[in-house]
Parts: structure tokens; sequence; C-alpha cells
């Protein structure tokens, strides 16, 4: 493609007296004569101005690719992960992009993502196991910011939103209070190892700081509601048992639920709950749940308009973070 430099030359102007014809400046005081030369010569050069580079990238069909790191299973005990999934694909819909979804599970040994303008990672996935299967270089992440320098990504911030339900518990006059959780995976190629989850470090952090901090209070699972129901029975046989909890997700709390009332335990009289989420069967479950509303959809969405302004020319990579909600129910005992 012709240069700005070479369209001068033909033309008999300077650099910058192109550049400006060619992107339609207004301020430009240039007779009429020289500009339709500057745009004949451009034309029979072939020259591509910026506008005209980004409505062809826009014309072009995009082939996205999305890399799931939860299984099936993970997504149906779980349905953050699948939130935000549904939020990807609703916006890619929307907008008409080609797409295909790979499993990391699924792989099988050396498959490379080939012919992808893009590509969408849900969850946590390591930089080199991401480099092990594909050469994409447009890359967003979603719930997971391996390398800010380097990938776009879309995150909460677990540590802010940790600390509103803690506060809000002790603002209510709760001093012992539990932790049920799950274990935070990282996935790789061919494996997968715990994470550090930033729920349950920010609770050790903060209980710490306010002198409240029992090692016998925490009970770790999987992210499953069958999981949140045997901690929580764990829990109640305990010689001790917290006047409060916060469990780090909804479905975790649902089964911490049902293990109460079969102890004939009340919530919140007995028991008060906060869970993170706020996934549609909260507001339903047998006490409609206090809870941290992730806007998880969004993040699917907002991490494809990442993608796709990047893919039309944005270097500077960005780490957008999306604000959490405390939703006040009746798990807690305050409205």
């Amino acid at each position: 493609m012709a240069t700005i430099r070479e369209i001068a030359v033909k033309s008999n102007v300077s650099t910058s007296t192109v550049s400006r014809v060619l992107n339609n400046d207004q301020t430009l005081t240039v007779q009429e004569k020289t500009r339709e030369r500057i745009l004949q010569v451009a034309k029979e050069l072939g020259y591509e101005t910026i506008m005209e580079r980004k409505l062809k990238q826009q014309q072009l069909p995009k082939h996205i690719g999305i890399i799931l790191t939860q299984s099936l299973d993970e997504e149906i005990s779980d349905p953050y992960f699948l939130s935000i999934r549904q939020g990807v694909e609703i916006e890619l819909k929307k907008r008409g992009v080609k797409t295909v979804a790979f499993r990391i599970h699924e792989m099988e040994g050396n498959q490379l993502m080939e012919g992808l303008d893009g590509l969408i990672v849900v969850g946590r996935l390591k930089e080199v196991a991401l480099k092990a299967i594909s050469k994409v270089e447009n890359v967003v992440y979603i719930n997971h910011s391996p390398n800010e320098d380097l990938y776009d990504s879309v995150v909460i911030n677990f540590e802010r939103a940790t600390e509103k339900a803690l506060n809000h518990l002790l603002a209510i006059g709760y001093k012992r209070i539990g932790y049920i959780g799950g274990r935070e995976i990282e996935h790789m190629k061919n494996h997968k190892r715990i994470s550090e989850d930033k729920r349950l470090t920010t609770y050790e952090r903060f209980m710490k700081e306010q002198n409240l901090f029992d090692p016998e209070f925490v009970y770790i699972g999987d992210y499953k509601m069958a999981h949140g129901y045997q901690l929580m029975k764990k829990a109640i046989m305990a010689a001790r048992i917290p006047e409060a909890f916060f469990i780090a997700s909804d479905p975790m709390a649902i089964g911490a639920l049902r293990a109460l009332q079969e102890a004939n335990l009340q919530v919140p009289e007995d028991i008060a709950i906060i869970s993170f989420d706020d996934i549609e069967a909260a507001k339903f479950a047998s006490t409609p749940l206090t809870t941290i509303r992730v806007h998880t959809k969004e993040m699917g969405k907002t991490g494809v308009k990442l993608l796709l302004d990047r893919i039309e020319g944005r270097q500077l990579p960005m780490t957008i973070t999306l604000p959490t909600e405390l939703i006040i129910r009746e798990s807690c005992g305050s409205k």
C-alpha cells in the first residue's frame, strides 16, 4: 500500500498537507485543485485512510474462539461461569461474529487453535498453557488477569466484595463469623491445580485484623451445592459453631440452608448467612439469600467489546474491573 510520503512526492506537496487532506481536516486551507490532485494520486496508488481500513475490518467476518476452563459438570454445579459464557455468546451473536468453543479439558495432545482473529478465555488458564495451544495475538481473559501488560481482561475485585459482606455482618453485631467455600482451580493444558481464592484469603486477613479469626470456623470443599450441605453439617456437629457465615457461592449457601433446616436451626435467628454471586435461585431459596451480586453476563459482554476493539487496532491492553453490589435479603437478619 502507498505511503503518505509517496503521495506527497507525486503530488508535489508536504506530507502534513497530504495527511490532513486524506483525514478530511476541515481546518486546512488548501486550493481545491490541490485537494483534488492529492485525492486522485492517493486513489491511483491504492492508498486507504485509517477510517477506510477500520471500516473494511469491521465489514470482514470475525472468527472468535472461546476457551472454557470449566467442565460441563462444573458449569452446572456453579452457574457463575455459565452466566459469563452466556453473556459472551449473547454479545457475539448480536454482532454477527462466528464462534467456536473449546473446553480445555477436552483438547487432545498438542491440538492448536488456528485461523482465529481472537480468543476469549473464561476462567483461569496459565499464560504458558495458553501459548502452548494458541498463537492468536488478540486475547481477552474474563474473571482472571494473568498478565495485564499483555492481555485485556474483565475482572471483579474479590477483596472489596468480600469486605462488603464481612463489614455488613460486623455492623449487624456478629463476631463469630465462619467461612464456607470451595477450591479455586487454575486450569492448565493437561491438568489443573489449586490456586489462591481471594475470597478465602481476604476473609482470613480481614478477620485477623479484627482479632476475630478462628481457623476452626473455616470449611473448604468444592464449589458445589452438595459440598455446601456437607460442610454446614460438619460445622453443626463441631463443638463450637459460628453465629454467622460468609459462604463463597450461592449454590453452596443453598446446600447449607438445607443442612440447617434438617438440624432445626433457623436462619437468621440461629445462624445468619451472606453468600456470593446472586444467581437467580438466591432470591427463591428457602430463606432468601443476602448475597454479593456479580454482574456475570455483563462481564461476558464487556469481554467481547474489548476483544473486538483490540482486533480493530487498539494496541494498549486494558483491564476492566466491574463493580459488585451487596443485595440484602432475609438470611442475614438485617433489612
